[in-house]
């Protein structure tokens, strides 16, 4: 099962190279098949309530596709993600612990109240990332050529969450530091 899961990944991270070097060669109705089949996958290995809204959305955007021939619709797919990524988020936000403590309490069970403060204002920090990069991929996808929406979401964007990640990362570091020497 976690090499299906690890496929699923992968393909999902090549989506926006993928309908780029498709539209090259085929219409948009023929590669919203690859936004269908995307969509079951991701319906079929995953017990989340979330994931699966996330492929119906998406199977809804491939029924567009299919019943207009007209790209953009593969195209917000990348917007689909980051706001459904804002939704889980801000709704931990909303309905605490964050989604940010349910991970840290993964290693550290007993986090003190400094940490909870702080996994909190991680959340909210990629609530803004999620915003950002959404409204970022809706502009690529509505205003740019499809190199530049190709561009944008198959490569600037995972370089953005992994500066996000890592900038997180050394600050926790530089926070669990402070907390242990101050």
């Amino acid at each position: 099962m976690r090499w299906r899961k690890l496929l699923l990944g992968v393909l999902t991270l090549c989506y926006p190279v993928a309908i780029y070097a498709g539209l090259q060669y085929w219409p948009p109705r023929v590669l919203a098949l690859a936004l269908v089949a995307l969509a079951l996958l991701r319906a079929l290995t995953s017990r989340q309530a979330g994931w699966r809204w996330l492929a119906v959305l998406a199977a809804g955007l491939a029924a567009v596709v299919a019943a207009s021939n007209h790209a953009l619709p593969l195209k917000l797919y990348p917007v689909l993600v980051n706001a459904a990524m804002l939704a889980v988020f801000g709704w931990s936000l909303r309905h605490p612990p964050s989604l940010v403590e349910r991970l840290a309490r993964l290693r550290e069970p007993d986090l003190p109240p400094a940490g909870v403060a702080y996994t909190r204002r991680v959340t909210q920090a990629w609530c803004v990332f999620f915003v950002c990069n959404g409204t970022a991929a809706a502009l690529t996808a509505v205003l740019a050529s499809d190199r530049i929406w190709a561009l944008y979401n198959g490569g600037i964007a995972y370089g953005l969450m992994g500066a996000m990640f890592a900038g997180e990362w050394l600050v926790r570091q530089r926070v669990m530091a402070g907390g242990r020497h101050g």
